[in-house]
């Protein structure tokens, strides 16, 4: 198959083959992709709408990020924003600027990513926009969902426990392995695992001390993460928001929000086998990797004591201060580390 460069394919045939992969309209959508507008028919329940934009050079690298890969995470991270607010994701606007002389293979890849991630939440393209950019790419998605009861950070009580869905720290790890891979792992949702694993890859996991096995759900997580659906916790949880930037900072949002403080217990922070290995053999703590290392889109939230909870405990809320204890039972403030725009240490990529 011959590829052409956008600048050749043009706006108006691109947005044409937009229209024809993405056409088919569910029974909320009484106009889609082609008007100035979307018609979308009221949820007789809570709208939700989130937007999240991903650039390159600060959330994605093509180094080692391959266009199927960009498009399925930019769906997901949106995704996650929707189901942290305990809904269900629904339609999505879509917003892209890329240099002219990209080839059409890396659109036509890209929204393979997003067409697989629309299929994993059950969601529908109903519009967006394209531009020319100068330089850097940048994406952006705006997603809209409902709920029947809906979530915020806002809610948390003293005396409610914490809890996390998962395992936190692999998405951090499986970048610093990208880093030092600097190459495309190819990976998709479909297959879990590389029939044949590139030789130039083998070598320079072998340089590092790791297998494919172990390597593999890291550099997975930060790839191709997965959000958590709520479904399960939203009639127990009082607060809810997911891990984007860090354990520690995403939880203190929430506290600030809910007017109240922590108190986590190291032991209880759940960490993969996967990632303690590769972060030791990285040079790097496990534990500050789990803490402030961010993009896990794990679900953070808050119960009542007493409920009979599906998710890992962690600790609980207090009336003020951010306090973790440690493996000795030492009390120390915690401040919030994560990621932070506009701080260029904490630059993702």
């Amino acid at each position: 198959m011959t590829y052409r460069k956008l600048s050749q394919v043009g706006e108006i045939a691109l947005l044409e083959k937009i229209k024809k992969r993405f056409g088919k309209k569910s029974r909320t959508v009484l106009c889609g992709i082609g008007d100035d507008a979307s018609v979308l028919k009221p949820f007789n329940k809570c709208l939700l709408l989130t937007t999240d934009m991903m650039v390159e050079g600060v959330h994605f690298d093509l180094a080692f990020t391959t266009p199927f890969q960009l498009g399925f995470k930019l769906v997901s991270v949106n995704v996650s924003d929707i189901y942290a607010m305990g809904g269900r994701p629904s339609h999505v606007l879509l917003n892209i600027a890329v240099q002219k002389d990209t080839g059409s293979e890396f659109v036509d890849l890209f929204f393979q990513g997003i067409q697989e991630a629309m299929d994993r939440y059950h969601t529908s393209l109903v519009g967006g926009d394209l531009s020319a950019s100068p330089k850097d790419m940048s994406l952006s998605a705006t997603l809209v969902g409902h709920a029947d009861r809906y979530l915020q950070r806002s809610g948390a009580k003293v005396g409610d426990r914490i809890y996390v869905t998962g395992t936190t720290g692999d998405s951090a790890c499986g970048l610093q392995l990208l880093k030092k891979i600097n190459r495309q792992v190819p990976l998709s949702r479909k297959s879990g695992r590389l029939n044949s694993i590139p030789s130039a890859l083998r070598t320079r996991l072998v340089r590092i001390g790791l297998s494919w096995d172990v390597a593999e759900p890291l550099v997975r997580r930060h790839l191709m993460p997965e959000a958590r659906n709520p479904g399960q916790f939203v009639r127990d949880a009082t607060s809810m928001i997911d891990i984007s930037d860090g354990l520690l900072i995403d939880l203190t949002r929430l506290c600030k929000e809910s007017g109240t403080g922590a108190k986590l217990y190291e032991e209880k922070i759940p960490l993969s086998p996967e990632m303690e290995k590769a972060a030791r053999q990285l040079g790097l703590s496990p534990l500050s990797l789990a803490l402030a290392g961010g993009e896990d889109y794990e679900l953070l939230f808050t119960a009542p004591p007493g409920k009979k909870v599906n998710a890992i405990y962690i600790g609980d809320i207090i009336k003020s201060k951010m306090v973790m204890v440690d493996r000795k039972g030492r009390e120390k403030i915690f401040s919030a580390r994560g990621y932070q725009h506009f701080q260029g240490r904490n630059k993702r990529q």
